[in-house]
């Protein structure tokens, strides 16, 4: 059978067709292995526990295994610096932070990777509030009261943190700078040695996850009086957030998924579109909820948009204070 040059062009050109559907993943296909999640904390804690939530559920929608890696370290900077020299080809992601997408950056610090240039934004995936907490010693029931108080004790009340240029700690200084008040710093190398201390009157006021100190707010040791993310939150609804005293105040963590830089495009989207439909099941949302995490949606590119404006809101703040990199220990 004698085969005419036409027939022999339209083979070699399905067969050019085939190679290059099968040569990389495509929104179609994609995933066809199990995917692994780079996590940049230690197990425990609200990263691990969102990762853990989310994997199963995007697991069930895909078909495929998510494995937790946890890589802790050198405040989540290890783990974003393994994402982003993991091949691009949608199976490494990773639970990115606020840490070490914009606060480290707008630091100064030096990373092992470019948070605008080794990622690609996929989607945000939860906000973690803050709550203002207060000794119950302190004579303040809200926030314009509590700037009073502190106006007239100037450099005489205490806040802690766990550990300098870290989000409770950054919520302080921008509070004395919109607020105009002056306050001292005591870092600790974790919230619970901090909240020990605030329990026992050492220090006076603090920002923390709501769960680590809500059980105190109940029985009346600690006494919140605001939220600091830029809205009141579904974690705590009765609560005012610090913006209706201070418009443009925001003290929020937050955590989202990206991927190596070159990751294709439709793969980025087709896990955009289900990591989305997950954070809208209202089981998954409740279930954060009790955990003081809050579920949020995105698209790539807004999310993208937050990290920038996020580093650049942060590195206002951190000027102003005056925090240098090597400060931090």
């Amino acid at each position: 059978m004698r085969i005419t040059s036409s027939v022999m062009a339209m083979l070699c050109g399905l067969l050019w067709v085939a190679s290059s559907v099968f040569a990389q993943p495509t929104q179609q296909n994609y995933p066809t292995k199990p995917i692994r999640f780079i996590v940049p904390y230690p197990p425990g804690g609200s990263t691990d526990y969102t990762a853990r939530e989310v994997a199963p559920r995007l697991s069930e929608i895909w078909g495929q295994q998510l494995v937790i890696d946890n890589r802790g370290g050198a405040g989540s900077l290890i783990g974003h610096g393994m994402a982003a020299t993991s091949v691009p080809d949608g199976y490494t992601l990773l639970l990115g932070t606020s840490t070490g997408l914009a606060i480290a950056p707008a630091l100064g610090t030096r990373l092992a990777y470019d948070p605008r240039k080794d990622f690609v934004p996929i989607g945000l995936i939860v906000y973690v509030p803050y709550m203002l907490v207060l000794h119950a010693s302190i004579p303040a029931n809200s926030v314009k009261a509590f700037i009073e108080y502190a106006k007239s004790q100037p450099g005489k009340l205490n806040y802690g943190s766990s550990g300098t240029a870290t989000p409770n700690h950054l919520g302080g200084e921008m509070l004395d700078i919109m607020a105009g008040i002056r306050t001292v710093h005591v870092p600790y190398k974790g919230g619970g040695p901090a909240t020990t201390d605030l329990l026992g009157g050492q220090l006076q006021f603090m920002f923390s996850a709501i769960p680590q100190v809500l059980p105190h707010v109940k029985t009346g040791r600690l006494r919140a009086i605001a939220v600091g993310h830029a809205t009141r939150t579904r974690a705590a609804p009765d609560l005012p957030a610090i913006a209706e005293t201070l418009p443009g105040f925001n003290n929020t963590t937050w955590y989202g998924l990206l991927a190596p830089a070159r990751t294709p495009r439709e793969i980025v989207m087709r896990i955009n579109a289900d990591l989305n439909k997950v954070l809208s099941q209202p089981e998954f949302v409740q279930r954060i909820l009790i955990q003081g995490v809050e579920a949020a949606t995105s698209t790539p590119a807004a999310f993208g948009e937050m990290i920038r404006s996020e580093e650049d809101r942060w590195r206002k703040v951190i000027k102003s204070a005056g925090i240098a990199p090597e400060s931090i220990r």
